[in-house]
């Protein structure tokens, strides 16, 4: 007698549509919602519209808020596409917050050292050049060792973040404005020198032109380019890499240079236009989060806009969730956690397809008996 087929089985999909994918990502997104709603019902008591009313107040309910938010999606969104290309090429680059620190530690120091001394116009690029060259060069050094000896680039990058962070912490104390308080303030708030310029009267928009430039940039640099291609292939197999002609240790340092440099972008803007000062939390955890992000997006900068929208909406959302309706703002992550506990189990809808036991079969095998 035949072995039973079992009445359930997997598929791996061969292909789907993008069209597909994203009517599954929908259908997740509006089920999380749902159930977020409902469990919000049940345990809180509150009327699931007042909670996402709440929410979109917190995200759209003034001018301010509406910038508030376009600031924090640039800052996500600038740190995920800075670790998109060494992600594609699957070398883990976790260093995303000490990188940016990097770039914002050499941000400040021009800000301090130079504030006052030359024209603010030759400021800015001294600051934006330092800052680059600071992020490329934190990148640079586990790229170095990967690429030269095969360490390990996760526990490296993860490593150099805590090392920059006590950097950050050490020119903290070192420059502090009060002995021992261990805050440097606001940086040359009487004069504003290096505060990067107001564009069009909105002291954030300077933050979103760079970043949306930088990540049509991103987009065209990994579909059309050589580089692009390169990344994609040692991504796949560095066999295979090494066998049509790449050099992979090239690719490796080359790409994580990328990665360091535009996180040490992120770090200019946020130190010469944003907050003017520099902390250890200056980033928020975005770093780590924009990992997430990454993935999420499928390493596609344009789809990465959509994914920090969503985390930043929720993020936002949780603290007017906490002040209107009285709610703890934890339960505000509780359902950013669910929201992605959906966006991540549909990707297995889209990767498989459940297969059942066909009628016909099952009448066989009794037919057999």
């Amino acid at each position: 007698m035949k072995n039973k087929e079992p009445l359930v089985h997997l598929v791996k999909r061969s292909d789907i549509s993008s069209g597909k994918a994203w009517i599954i990502r929908g259908i997740a997104i509006l089920a999380s919602l749902v159930f977020c709603g409902l469990l919000t019902l049940a345990i809180a008591k509150v009327n699931p519209i007042k909670l996402y009313s709440a929410m979109f107040e917190g995200n759209f309910g003034s001018k301010r808020r509406i910038w508030v938010l376009l600031s924090n999606i640039s800052a996500l969104l600038g740190l995920s596409i800075a670790v998109t290309p060494a992600f594609k090429m699957r070398c883990w680059n976790l260093g995303a917050e000490g990188q940016c620190l990097a770039g914002a530690l050499a941000t400040t120091a021009c800000m301090i050292l130079l504030g006052g001394k030359v024209a603010n116009p030759l400021l800015w690029v001294i600051m934006l050049i330092s800052a680059v060259l600071a992020g490329a060069i934190w990148g640079f050094i586990p790229a170095f060792f990967k690429a030269r000896y095969g360490t390990n680039e996760t526990l490296f990058t993860l490593m150099m973040n805590y090392v920059a962070t006590q950097l950050v912490a050490y020119f903290i104390v070192i420059w502090e404005t009060t002995k021992g308080s261990a805050n440097i303030g606001v940086i040359n708030q009487r004069t504003e020198a290096g505060w990067l310029p107001i564009i069009g009267g909105q002291r954030y928009l300077l933050n979103v032109l760079v970043i949306a430039a930088l990540t049509i940039f991103m987009f065209v640099y990994l579909k059309y380019t050589k580089h692009g291609y390169e990344i994609d292939v040692v991504g796949e197999s560095e066999k295979t890499a090494r066998y049509i002609g790449i050099n992979v240790r090239k690719v490796i340092m080359r790409t994580m240079l990328l990665s360091g440099a535009i996180c040490g972008v992120c770090g200019w803007l946020l130190v010469g236009s944003t907050n003017h000062t520099l902390t250890t939390s200056l980033t928020s955890g975005y770093g780590f989060t924009a990992v997430m992000v990454s993935w999420l997006s499928r390493f596609d900068p344009l789809i990465m806009i959509f994914s920090s929208f969503l985390l930043i909406f929720m993020n936002k959302g949780a603290s007017e969730v906490a002040s209107s309706l009285s709610l703890n703002e934890s339960y505000g992550d509780i359902l950013t956690g669910i929201v992605l506990f959906f966006l991540i189990g549909c990707e297995f809808f889209i990767n498989y397809r459940v297969v059942f036991r066909k009628k016909s079969a099952e009448v066989s095998e009794k037919k057999e008996a």
